[in-house]
């Protein structure tokens, strides 16, 4: 889940998009975040930006690892 944002843009080599396929067809929590993602990303380009604010990414992948914590 490190590479999602990376997979969501294309940017994982076909072995990787390949595992990391395999694992959201299996594994629930992690295909909701996927969605959870890609909707983010989906907002983020309607509103014309073509590309997100400097620190955008770093902040949210804080907010989802303080999240998974918290629900460990």
């Amino acid at each position: 889940m490190d590479r999602l944002f990376e997979y969501i843009d294309g940017e994982v080599d076909l072995p990787t998009v390949e595992k990391i396929r395999v694992h959201l067809d299996e594994c629930a929590p992690c295909l909701r975040e996927y969605d959870l993602d890609t909707a983010v990303k989906t907002l983020v380009a309607r509103a014309g930006r073509s590309s997100a604010p400097d620190g955008l990414r770093e902040r949210i992948l804080q907010k989802i690892t303080d999240l998974r914590v918290s629900l460990d």
